[in-house]
């Protein structure tokens, strides 16, 4: 069973590809969780319909992985959420969920 983090973004025209380079499976966001354990991987999903919508999905195995990242690298993910803020004209937070196959 997997912990999944799950946040929606209206991205501005002009950084979509930016982006989708630092939210993306290999980009910044994804390093940095890579540093901690328990981390299971990013998913980056665009939306077909509305341009600049997207969906990251973050996957942990448990909730007290995802909180031990957030203790330990907490200045490092401030730091990156304030370099990447100009990126979005919204970023919703759309909970928490358990994958349970």
């Amino acid at each position: 069973m997997s912990y999944l983090r799950v946040w929606r973004f209206q991205v501005k025209a002009e950084w979509e590809a930016q982006f989708e380079r630092v939210y993306g499976p290999q980009g910044e966001w994804a390093h940095l969780f890579r540093r901690a354990p328990g981390y299971e991987g990013t998913e980056l999903i665009r939306s077909v319909d509305t341009r600049g919508l997207y969906i990251t999905i973050d996957r942990w195995n448990s909730e007290s992985a995802f909180l031990d990242f957030k203790t330990q690298f907490t200045d490092e993910y401030h730091a990156l959420d304030q370099a990447c803020k100009h990126f979005a004209e919204a970023e919703t937070n759309l909970g928490d969920y358990l994958r349970l196959c």
